[in-house]
């Protein structure tokens, strides 16, 4: 007997993850007696949770609190076809032992690109040299780090820092990264060097980071490291905006107009509409665009299609979060 479950998401969100392949293939393994409801009409009529065993989500998922909890005695699993959970999982659900899994791993994957494509445009100070060219209507010629024997800095190696440390394996650069929870034999499968957090950034021609917002990382990156970066370099955040210390960023990119930063998050987000970082010429600023868009949602979908098959196989999930995983992710 199939096992009961439902999708609980906004339809643009449920369209853009899971296209019709997934839900055909979700509808082969699963009972599915209702299309997709967004989660206002769940949380208008709760009964409808009655019986649901698993539920698919994404953006927009209902957070599961207590309210909810009670409507669905029956649920055992959450398949969030997106990254971060936290707005979906609570104490409750915790404690009641239902199960997540998430894209999380999927979603990383488009950020992990955005990154690499923006370290190798920073290294040739492509931003820059657009500027000027567009200014003075001829060439310009700005010294430059390049890809060839140069320093690329990552700030945590998680999911995304990880990737990313795999993918400059291909260039001819010198990968350094801080942090405090990889060992030396890690380090060494991802040949990257590991230093202290002020070492990333008196070293890097380039400083990616990928730090999760937690309580002990808000505000974790000050004025002091951005000034301690060398001549012309560039740093870049697609982590979260709050993990830095904002004003303070401004006041150096302000008094280093050398410096450079790429910055696809900040805080709050979307940016204060009289914020510098709109008019600071020294500064390329995009409006949280790294993950995933587009035809790289399915990609989540895709994984979550795969989760429901290990699960209902009895296999060990692939990217199930646990208590304990999420108190360290974003």
């Amino acid at each position: 007997m199939k096992p009961r479950g439902m999708f609980v998401l906004p339809e643009e969100n449920f369209r853009l993850i899971y296209s019709p392949e997934h839900v055909s293939r979700i509808q082969e393994l699963v009972d599915l007696r209702l299309p997709c409801q967004s989660s206002d009409e769940v949380r208008k009529n709760l009964s409808l949770l009655d019986g649901v065993e698993l539920i698919f989500t994404g953006w927009g998922s209902l957070e599961f609190t207590t309210d909810v909890l009670n409507a669905a005695p029956d649920l055992k699993m959450i398949f969030y076809g997106a990254g971060s959970i936290r707005g979906v999982m609570t104490e409750a659900a915790w404690e009641r032992g239902v199960r997540i899994t998430s894209a999380w791993a999927a979603n990383a994957v488009p950020v992990v690109e955005f990154t690499l494509a923006n370290i190798l445009l920073c290294l040739k100070k492509a931003y820059q040299h657009a500027a000027e060219y567009r200014a003075k209507r001829q060439w310009v010629r700005l010294p430059v780090a390049g890809a060839y024997h140069s320093t690329v800095g990552l700030i945590s190696l998680g999911m995304i820092g990880r990737l990313l440390a795999e993918k400059l394996k291909s260039f001819e650069v010198h990968v350094i990264a801080y942090d405090p929870y990889v060992s030396q034999e890690e380090a060494n499968h991802l040949n990257v060097e590991m230093v202290s957090l002020e070492e990333v950034f008196r070293r890097g021609d380039v400083v990616s980071l990928h730090t999760p917002l937690l309580e002990t990382t808000r505000g974790m990156i000050r004025g002091e490291h951005l000034s301690w970066m060398k001549e012309g370099a560039a740093f870049i955040n697609t982590s979260r905006g709050a993990v830095v210390r904002e004003d303070e960023m401004i006041a150096v990119l302000r008094q280093r107009p050398d410096l450079f930063a790429v910055l696809d998050v900040t805080w709050p987000e979307p940016a204060a509409p009289d914020s510098p970082l709109f008019t600071l010429p020294n500064v390329f600023l995009t409006p949280h665009i790294a993950g995933s868009m587009g035809a790289e949602c399915q990609r989540m979908g895709q994984l979550m299609v795969e989760e429901l098959e290990r699960y209902l196989e009895g296999r060990p999930l692939a990217y199930e979060i646990t208590r304990e995983r999420a108190a360290l992710l974003a």
